[in-house]
């Protein structure tokens, strides 16, 4: 069975475990085993901060290895971009050579997704007055060359990642 590591900032949801598994039960419509970055715990001992933010890391990595996709949330979080934490587990899935896929609520390039009150004055700048990416892409070239994405949610990503994986079934 295919093992697909779900990443996205799904884990800071107030229900963030049933979401885990709402997620998996998903994945397990489709054939796949997913794996949630929740569904190991911090040990009990591990108690300061930064040696728990250790453990997380390192699981999660661990997680990605074994996981043979990767799908993940690619909506905005926190701001106009997708979770930081998100971006780089991508990064990383994309040098251990695994395939990659994303999803997101609505279509449409940088600019057209970038929210109105991110926008500037001059086309194709922000508020800011930087450079908006204009390559026709729903998010920085760095996500959105290696992942596939698509628009909706979770299930049309599979739906994605079982085409391009399978194309005979």
């Amino acid at each position: 069975m295919l093992k697909i590591y779900l990443a996205g900032p799904d884990v800071f949801r107030p229900d963030a475990f049933e979401q885990g598994e709402r997620l998996k039960a998903l994945c397990a419509e489709f054939g796949l085993l997913g794996l949630y970055p929740l569904d190991h715990s911090v040990p009990e001992g591990i108690d300061r901060p930064r040696e728990q933010a250790l453990w997380i890391y390192q699981a999660n990595l661990a997680l990605i290895a074994e996981a043979d996709a990767l799908v993940a949330n690619l909506n905005p979080f926190r701001g106009a971009e997708p979770d930081s934490g998100t971006a780089f587990e991508l990064g990383y899935a994309a040098a251990l050579g695994k395939p990659l896929y994303g999803y997101i609520d609505a279509g449409g390039s940088c600019t057209e997704r970038l929210p109105r009150e991110w926008q500037g004055d001059e086309p194709g700048r922000d508020r800011d007055g930087n450079q908006v990416e204009a390559f026709d892409l729903p998010l920085n070239l760095m996500l959105g060359v290696p992942a596939q994405i698509a628009v909706g949610g979770l299930r049309e990503a599979l739906e994605l990642l079982k085409a391009e994986l399978f194309p005979e079934e």
